[in-house]
């Protein structure tokens, strides 16, 4: 399999060049930061609950690590294969260096739909792959977390697989997990909780107001679209649409958040929710609309929709949810994107807070941690504006130059080894 099949990649490794050229930075730097420093695919036997064995297929890719040790999360889902997870470690090599984070980049997967096996089934899954990948994993060498299809649940049997190979309990090896075996809190809802920082920093610099006025239209309403949307409803911004596999709804007058998230939970979709009018996620898309956040996947917005969207914040909670062609058009046209290596760093910069307080067995109270995740998130948003400004580039790009300047420098003070 070609690290070049996945259009992840393939806008990754564009966005990379070409934020090198812009910004003037060292060529054999950029040369060295096309490539994973290793990948790792792996068989994931497990004995099914009618006694069959069904072997998946598992990845964990470390993409760069001159800052630190790895850090990136596990994904299960059925698209998961190597070129993906390369993309995925990449930008998190990115997003770390950019909230000045003392990380590398890594990703792991499983491809596999977690919706088909039982709790059983996933702990097995989780177990022997965890087996599988730990001469590459630990506390000072590369840290996993959850992303999507994955949760605290699947981190505590990660991180308690790890400690039985080890015979001491490791609680740093993965970040994510629940509070009561070493998690952080305000974890769980950080992704979401950065995306809306990011919208209020956006609505600084564009003077759109985050007030009753703002209408706010949400393409995915799971761990990062629902506190993005509990956030920014508080502020009384009108969550007029929210989208997930099933479809989406739509409310003129706002959906009532809280009662959003209840049916969710009840009904594992937004689906048929009260109150509401179906439409499609190409009709979210496209609504009339201050801010637009596309917290699914990646490859949402392209070439074939772009022209659709009228949204003037675009606020990337997901991963590449906007390919290049569609990000150089609508920034073209106005739109004012944050950049998903910037938007939702909040989930690696509360990791980060997680790994840290792990390794010191001393742990941090909610006010501080949302109190430091804004602090650098605003450092770092203020940081992407100016390199916007200096390099008259859109946001994007301005944040892969901003990234790329402190691997730049961080890996020409190493050196290369040998020399």
């Amino acid at each position: 399999m070609s690290l070049f099949e996945s259009p992840l990649f393939q806008d990754s490794f564009n966005q990379l060049e070409l934020a090198g050229s812009i910004g003037g930075l060292d060529p054999n730097i950029v040369e060295r930061l096309k490539y994973p420093k290793r990948a790792l695919q792996v068989a994931v036997p497990i004995r099914l609950d009618d006694g069959t064995v069904k072997t998946f297929q598992g990845f964990r890719v470390q993409h760069n690590m001159t800052l630190g040790p790895g850090k990136g999360g596990i994904r299960f889902h059925p698209n998961v294969d190597l070129s993906e997870t390369a993309a995925l470690a990449m930008l998190m090599t990115f997003k770390c260096a950019l909230v000045g984070l003392p990380l590398g980049g890594a990703k792991g997967g499983i491809q596999v739909d977690p919706g088909d096996l039982s709790r059983q089934e996933l702990q097995s899954l989780t177990r022997r792959f965890a087996t599988e990948i730990s001469m590459l994993i630990g506390p000072n060498i590369d840290v996993p977390a959850p992303d999507i299809g994955t949760n605290g649940q699947t981190m505590a049997w990660f991180m308690d697989t790890y400690s039985q190979l080890k015979g001491y309990t490791v609680p740093g090896v993965v970040t994510g997990k629940p509070i009561a075996v070493g998690g952080s809190l305000g974890r769980a809802e950080s992704t979401g909780k950065g995306v809306a920082y990011c919208v209020n920093f956006a609505s600084t610099v564009t003077g759109i107001p985050i007030d009753t006025s703002t209408r706010v239209a949400i393409h995915g309403f799971g761990k990062v679209g629902i506190p993005a949307a509990e956030d920014l409803s508080a502020q009384g911004a009108k969550i007029v649409a929210i989208g997930d596999v099933s479809g989406a709804v739509f409310c003129g007058d706002g959906i009532d958040v809280k009662e959003a998230v209840r049916y969710v939970y009840a009904h594992g979709s937004v689906k048929g929710m009260p109150g509401t009018e179906a439409i499609t996620n190409e009709e979210l898309l496209s609504l009339e609309v201050e801010v637009l956040i596309p917290a699914a996947i990646d490859g949402i917005i392209t070439e074939k929709n772009m022209k659709n969207v009228k949204a003037k914040i675009i606020a990337e909670g997901a991963n590449g949810p906007i390919t290049k062609e569609a990000i150089e058009y609508l920034a073209g046209n106005g739109a004012f994107i944050i950049p998903d290596i910037l938007c939702n760093a909040g989930g690696v910069i509360v990791s980060y807070f997680e790994w840290v307080q792990g390794l010191q067995n001393f742990f941090w109270d909610l006010d501080q941690i949302n109190k430091k995740l804004h602090d650098i998130l605003k450092e770092s948003f203020d940081r992407v504006v100016l390199c916007s400004n200096e390099f008259n580039v859109d946001m994007k790009k301005a944040a892969f130059i901003g990234a790329l300047q402190r691997l730049d420098k961080a890996m020409r003070l190493r050196g290369l080894f040998p020399a």
